[in-house]
Parts: C-alpha cells; sequence; structure tokens
C-alpha cells in the first residue's frame, strides 16, 4: 500500500501526517487514525498499510506538530520495561499540551482535509485511535456527528473521569456507532459500568469488550505489552464495524 507525507493546514500552522490508501487509483472510505501517545512510528505504519489494504484511505496525524515534526521525541525500536520510563518523561509533557481546545481545533481541520482529498469517497468517515487517540477518536466524532460514522478506541487512556471535560460526557453529542476494546487493566469494573450506562442512555449502538489476557498496549508490536491474539480480536472487531458504517458492506471486511 502506497505511504504519501502530507501536510494538514490547521488554525496553529501546518501539521505533518502520512496516508496509507489501496494501490489502483479510485475514491475510498476515510479513516481517521489517531496514535497512541508515542505517535507515528514503523508500527503505526504497518497497522496503517494494513487497514488500507481492506480498502481504506487512512489518514495519520502528527499529534505534536506544534513542538516540530515527528518525530519530537527520539523512540528505541522497541518500548520495554527498561526503556518506558525514560521515554514517558519526554512524552508526558507533549500529552499534557494537548488541551482539549488544541484537539478540537485539529479533529476539524483534519477532518476537512481528509474528507477532501480526491481518493477519498463521499460521505461519512471513521475515527479511531490507540491509547490516547482512542480519547480523541471519541472527541472528534462527538464534535462533527455529521461526518464520523463509527468510532473505535483501543487500550485507551481514561474514558471516564471525575472532570467535566471526562470523555463519557461526550455520549449524547455521538452519531457513530462505537467499539471499545479494553485490555484487562484499563478500567474498572465500575467505570465499565459507568461508560456503557451513560451510551446506553444516549442510545448508542455501541459495544465494550474486555480483551482476555491483554495488557495495556496490546496492538503494539514494539512494547512489552503486545499480545498476538489480542492484535487479533481488535482487527475482528474493527473491520466489521468499518464495513457496517462506511460502505453498507457486511462482507468486504472478509474479502481477499
Amino acid at each position: 500500500m502506497p505511504i504519501e507525507r502530507l501536510l494538514v493546514p490547521t488554525p496553529d500552522g501546518l501539521a505533518d501526517a502520512f496516508a496509507a490508501f489501496p494501490d489502483g487509483g479510485g475514491r475510498h472510505p476515510g479513516v481517521l487514525l489517531y496514535t497512541d501517545a508515542f505517535g507515528p512510528r514503523p508500527v503505526i505504519e504497518e497497522m496503517a498499510r494494513e487497514l488500507a489494504g481492506h480498502g481504506y484511505y487512512v489518514l495519520v496525524p502528527h499529534l505534536y506538530y506544534r513542538h516540530g515534526p515527528a518525530p519530537v521525541v527520539e523512540l528505541p525500536a522497541h518500548i520495554g520495561e527498561e526503556t518506558r520510563p525514560a521515554v514517558f518523561e519526554q512524552v508526558l509533557p507533549l500529552v499534557e499540551a494537548h488541551t482539549v481546545a488544541r484537539v478540537l481545533r485539529d479533529a476539524g481541520a483534519h477532518l476537512a482535509f481528509l474528507t477532501a482529498r480526491p481518493e477519498v469517497a463521499a460521505g461519512p468517515v471513521a475515527a479511531i485511535g490507540y491509547c490516547l487517540g482512542a480519547v480523541l477518536a471519541l472527541r472528534t466524532a462527538a464534535a462533527h456527528p455529521d461526518r464520523v460514522a463509527a468510532v473505535a478506541g483501543f487500550h485507551p487512556s481514561p474514558l471516564v473521569t471525575d472532570g467535566a471535560d471526562s470523555p463519557h460526557l461526550l455520549a449524547p453529542d455521538l452519531a457513530a456507532e462505537v467499539h471499545v476494546g479494553l485490555a484487562e487493566n484499563d478500567m474498572t469494573p465500575e467505570t465499565i459500568g459507568e461508560l456503557g450506562r451513560a451510551l446506553e442512555d444516549a442510545g448508542v449502538h455501541h459495544t465494550c469488550e474486555v480483551y482476555p489476557g491483554s495488557l495495556h498496549g496490546f496492538t503494539m508490536r514494539d512494547t512489552d505489552a503486545f499480545d498476538a491474539p489480542s492484535l487479533r480480536r481488535h482487527w475482528d472487531r474493527l473491520l466489521p464495524l468499518l464495513a457496517r458504517t462506511l460502505t453498507g458492506d457486511h462482507e468486504r471486511s472478509f474479502r481477499g
């Protein structure tokens, strides 16, 4: 699958990004893919290419473009137990600076850019994310219910907090179908129940599932948390969701 390096105009400047899309031309449903806190890197490109291979145009923005082009933080090839604390020490200030106001400004810009691409089909798009990106996907969908038909978040950052801006409080603003794929240590039974009730009360078609035996970060091959069965489960949940909501084709994700 081709990879194209891009610059996305935002209210705060040009954001670097990349897109993966199928060979052979044509127009394809759009997917906005938000990375985890570590940002764009080879494992993210691999996942974007795999998703593009199922017939989607996948836009992956660099979240921390205000601090410079990716990579702002030089990451080791494998983020293991020994290197993780030092990496987080560098990444955490970037996460903290990425306020809700910035998230929403960027979301509108990225959606406008994605839907205007000549390779992207008319119609709604999906917002998906990993770790921090799961929260961004939910905020994007709530802010743009007319554009986002599907949300998928995997091993998410907290979706239920005590704050007035807790992501679960956005449920009434959602028009998208939602899947949340949780690691066993991501949320307590109480917060899972609170998230489910918020979505249910808002009439949001959703699934919230704990992936057995998984740790936070289970989709990422370059971390100690990677778990192959959970990654496969992630694809088994994500691809049918996209097929239902973006193409109306229940069989598409299983072809070829």
